[in-house]
């Protein structure tokens, strides 16, 4: 079976963003437009030659069409054998565990995350590294200049291959083997946490939880671990089939997409502990009973208590938090002598931390946590680690967070997400503050004075590589910051975040509503970001 070179033309704006290529379905569908980016990895990429491929993807739209091009490609490129999940399915720390444990030379990871998914809606594509990590800046900084000079692909022609058995064939000169998705994540899983003790948690008869997988890849992970090996009963995994469009949904485990599960934490017959995770696996959201952790807490919580799991029960040797996540993991940080390193957004600027041993623990305020055992955040493993701590405290969520502000304080923290608002606007908002940086030290804004401004940027304190412009930060001498960031995971226009944040020691002030307690620091953002005057809109869509 020969390849055949398909001749084609670049085109414009196949550069990966944050985490990957991500565009509507139908641009992906245009004849060559995948193709040609899969073409940018293999020429960029020559290990795979002759290498080992994982292929996989969240269930979404396009999901499987795109799984038949790659693995033509991929034979026709030299790849020696393709480990691909079971009906196409991969969650993305899966991909990672899976790369890591049978030492492929990378993998290709079909999602767009926590972005809707339908005929109508969104596709991504990203390359991660032998590392089991997204590929950091100089690899997707070398895909994206080859797709623009690009005027062929390989491919094959083969029929569709069938992906919902296990077991291993040829595909050309290449073997293709199908894989349970699930088993050797679960096998990671078991290795890190006290499942007999979360077993008996379970088995206790006083403690009530549901994990909402939002019709999204977790499904199976949760089902397989939670129900069938940790004893929870059926139906404790809600929504756990995945569907091509999530049902409908907005696969973003966050108070405003998950609203079924908030609810059931409601009241006086609230569930002691609800969990979610997103479209390709490796974001989650914690709640207790009429209790909301934000992930800026559970990244400290976690690195506070990691001691009593098996697999952290040596301690851990640093941390790392993005720069717009909350300080609060500083605390802790500072109190147990380790490392504490703020990045830009992105989990792959964690990648070389976590490589060099220098961090075990690491997290985004946007719903992700992680730590060394792959190189992806990854949502099922924040949950078990969660049930890990409550079937050894024996407290409630609750109290575990309040015992923790009492030992390190509360970082009041939000994040107020305007979505799809125009790019030009958006960007002459960022401009405005640019112009206004040097000016801002030493101003008092509203009870507020500044100490510090600056368009964050950071030196990899292991390879030494630059990333400038990475979002605005304002610091006051009382502790407090806000920062002004656009995202990179959206398709349309542009999402200008806001996150502010505020340290309070004393322990009586510590249960104010967020909203309010964060008043003057919001009125402080809107003014002098000229939000509503820039970006049209009068408020936030999102609160986080």
């Amino acid at each position: 079976m020969e390849p055949r070179i398909i001749a084609t033309t670049p085109f414009e704006g196949q550069r990966p963003g944050t985490s990957g290529l991500r565009k509507k379905v139908k641009v992906f569908q245009q004849p060559h437009y995948l193709e040609n980016f899969v073409q940018a990895i293999f020429d960029t990429q020559p290990e795979l030659n002759g290498g080992v491929l994982a292929v996989g993807g969240d269930g979404r739209f396009y999901n499987r069409e795109a799984i038949q091009v790659i693995l033509r490609m991929a034979a026709a490129n030299g790849v020696r054998k393709t480990l691909v999940g079971r009906g196409g399915i991969f969650s993305t720390p899966a991909v990672s565990c899976v790369i890591r444990k049978y030492k492929t030379q990378g993998g290709i990871v079909l999602s767009a995350s926590h972005n809707p998914g339908g005929p109508d809606e969104d596709f991504g594509i990203k390359f991660n590294s032998a590392n089991g990590g997204p590929a950091p800046e100089s690899v997707t900084n070398a895909i994206f200049e080859r797709t623009c000079t690009l005027d062929r692909y390989l491919t094959l022609d083969a029929p569709a291959l069938d992906l919902d058995h296990d077991g291993s064939f040829l595909l050309g000169a290449m073997e293709v083997v199908v894989m349970d998705p699930v088993s050797d994540y679960a096998a990671l899983m078991e290795s890190l946490f006290d499942f007999n003790a979360i077993h008996q948690l379970f088995n206790s008869g006083i403690f009530r939880m549901r994990f909402d997988a939002m019709h999204a890849v977790t499904g199976p992970y949760a089902v397989a671990i939670l129900e069938n090996r940790l004893g929870a009963a059926p139906g404790t995994v809600m929504n756990a089939i995945p569907l091509e469009d999530f049902g409908g949904g907005h696969p973003d485990p966050n108070l405003a997409h998950a609203k079924e599960l908030v609810a059931l934490t409601e009241g006086s017959d609230g569930l002691d502990f609800g969990a979610a995770s997103d479209g390709d696996g490796d974001r989650n959201m914690i709640l207790g009973k009429n209790f909301f952790v934000t992930p800026s807490d559970s990244l400290a919580v976690l690195a506070a208590n990691a001691h009593l799991t098996p697999g952290y029960k040596t301690g851990i040797r640093g941390i790392a938090r993005s720069m717009p996540t909350s300080q609060a993991a500083d605390r802790v940080a500072e109190q147990m002598g380790v490392e504490c390193f703020e990045t830009p957004t992105g989990w792959k600027f964690f990648g070389n931390l976590l490589d060099a041993g220098r961090i075990t623990l690491c997290g985004e305020e946007s719903f992700g946590t992680g730590s060394d055992h792959v190189r992806e955040k990854d949502g099922l493993w924040a949950v078990l680690f969660w049930l890990n701590l409550l079937a050894m405290r024996q407290q409630s969520v609750a109290d575990i967070v309040s015992d923790h502000w009492r030992r390190f304080g509360r970082n009041y923290y939000t994040r107020h997400d305007y979505e799809g608002v125009d790019l030009a606007g958006a960007e002459g908002l960022m401009d405005h503050l640019r112009i206004l940086l040097p000016e801002l030290p030493g101003r008092k804004l509203g009870d507020q004075t500044v100490s510090y401004a600056d368009d964050f940027a950071y030196t990899d304190p292991i390879d030494g590589s630059v990333s400038k412009q990475q979002g605005i930060r304002l610091g006051f001498e009382s502790g407090a910051r806000i920062v002004f960031r656009l995202s990179g995971t959206g398709t349309e226009g542009a999402t200008l975040r806001v996150y502010l944040e505020f340290y309070e020691p004393d322990p009586t002030r510590h249960h104010r509503e967020t909203q309010e307690a964060m008043a003057p620091l919001i009125l402080i953002a809107r003014e002098l970001g000229q939000i509503e005057a820039r970006t049209g809109r009068g408020e936030p869509d999102v609160v986080t």
